[in-house]
């Protein structure tokens, strides 16, 4: 458990705002530290024993929390309760749409995935066809969750996301079904659908979840198809005017035989390390995948050819080390302008690229990024993994839905 917390509602605090704080405070112990007992909830919290059965009983009323048990053999009665959040009261769905599938997840007011859907769509799919089968996961999770329906939707897509408008710009390079699913999931059901950008999910994940836990500003790197950025500064997540911070596939950089345009990237950082490029690069180091790679996927399969070749890179330790040399200079010319203008000390390698390098991508592009900076920074590879996206927006419709349930989060 966590040491002993001072009360959280301050000697100002209206009777109102004093017991939603302090609901809100008693409610985060019981999701991080529960099951708990009162006399529990009062020690961390700071309450007196009586505001801490008030809360106890007006959390009870409002389904939030429940008895799960006693918390011992040699107790007995009300002091040996033990409450936890009731985690059915609201379902939340998470959505990962990429170009050829969708990736559904339903989880609890506790973020815990209790169902998950992949379904492919076909290339020559419709618009409509692809929003058919997409809406088809969604309920398909849902039913094996148990739930009637969801409370919150989070969706992550890539392109740019208006702040203004919550909806998905036109751009030339995403699938025309991404915000046609959107507006079909907002036409259907009253629950909230929120949208984000993909890396923006996939920074949440990390820092929640894997190599940025104990970060609260930071940059993920992504590599996959494409490339892209996700920036925390000082804890928010930061999407900038037009929802574009973090677009550096449109980056200027040396090497390049162009410069990129309003109406495409191709000139600038992404040239240089995505997709196609660097399976440029591998041939040019004779890097080939791994036989089990070509094997293993299957017909959902969404991510780059390059990613099996900087895997086989790693497997062949000297023998990839060229590639993964070169790969990792590319990247830090990236790395660097970031860290130029916003100083964030770390760069995750996230994407399937970033998962597939590891630490020996990371530990290199660590070493030729402080040689192009005079900034520290602390290069990782992402560890949430290929679910990182559809991680992230369960956590985002979490988040939603406890503030709405439980009241916003001090500070929030």
């Amino acid at each position: 458990m966590h040491p002993p917390r001072a009360a959280a509602a301050g000697r100002t605090a209206s009777p109102t705002t004093a017991r939603l704080i302090n609901d809100r405070l008693a409610l985060q112990l019981l999701q991080s530290d529960g099951p708990l007992t009162a006399g529990q909830l009062k020690t961390l919290t700071g309450l007196s024993r009586p505001t801490v059965a008030d809360l106890v009983e007006r959390l009870q009323a409002a389904g939030l929390i429940a008895v799960v048990g006693e918390s011992g053999a040699q107790r007995r009665g009300p002091n040996a309760r033990l409450y936890g959040i009731v985690a059915d009261r609201a379902h939340l769905v998470g959505l990962d749409l990429r170009t050829h599938s969708v990736t559904v997840a339903v989880a609890d007011l506790l973020g815990r995935v209790r169902a998950e859907r992949t379904a492919p769509i076909g290339a020559d799919d419709t618009p409509d066809a692809a929003v058919a089968t997409a809406l088809v996961a969604v309920d398909k999770a849902l039913a094996a969750a148990g739930a009637e329906a969801p409370h919150t939707l989070a969706v992550g897509a890539p392109g740019l996301v208006d702040p203004a408008t919550g909806r998905l710009g036109a751009t030339d390079w995403i699938s025309s079904w991404h915000a046609a699913l959107v507006g079909a999931l907002r036409e259907r059901t009253a629950a909230p659908v929120l949208l984000e950008n993909e890396v923006n999910l996939a920074a949440i994940a990390e820092r929640r979840d894997g190599a940025a836990r104990d970060r609260d500003t930071f940059v993920l790197l992504w590599l996959g198809h494409g490339t892209g950025a996700a920036v925390v500064l000082d804890g928010a997540l930061r999407r900038g005017a037009s929802g574009g911070a973090g677009e550096i596939g449109f980056l200027p950089v040396p090497g390049t035989r162009a410069l990129p345009s309003a109406s495409g990237c191709d000139g600038g950082f992404h040239s240089l390390a995505g997709s196609a490029a660097l399976c440029a690069l591998a041939a040019e180091h004779g890097i080939r995948p791994l036989a089990e790679e070509a094997a293993d996927r299957g017909p959902l399969a969404d991510s780059p050819p390059a990613e099996a070749l900087v895997r086989a890179a790693v497997a062949d330790g000297d023998a990839g080390a060229g590639f993964l040399d070169a790969l990792a200079a590319r990247i830090a010319l990236g790395a660097a302008a970031v860290c130029a203008v916003l100083d964030p000390g770390c760069v995750v390698l996230g994407g399937e690229i970033g998962r597939a390098g590891g630490d020996p991508l990371a530990d290199r592009v660590a070493d030729r990024l402080a040689r192009l900076s005079p900034l520290r920074t602390d290069v990782r590879a992402g560890t949430v993994g290929g679910r990182a996206v559809l991680l992230g927006a369960v956590l985002a419709a979490c988040d939603a839905a406890q503030n709405e349930l439980f009241g916003p989060a001090a500070g929030g």
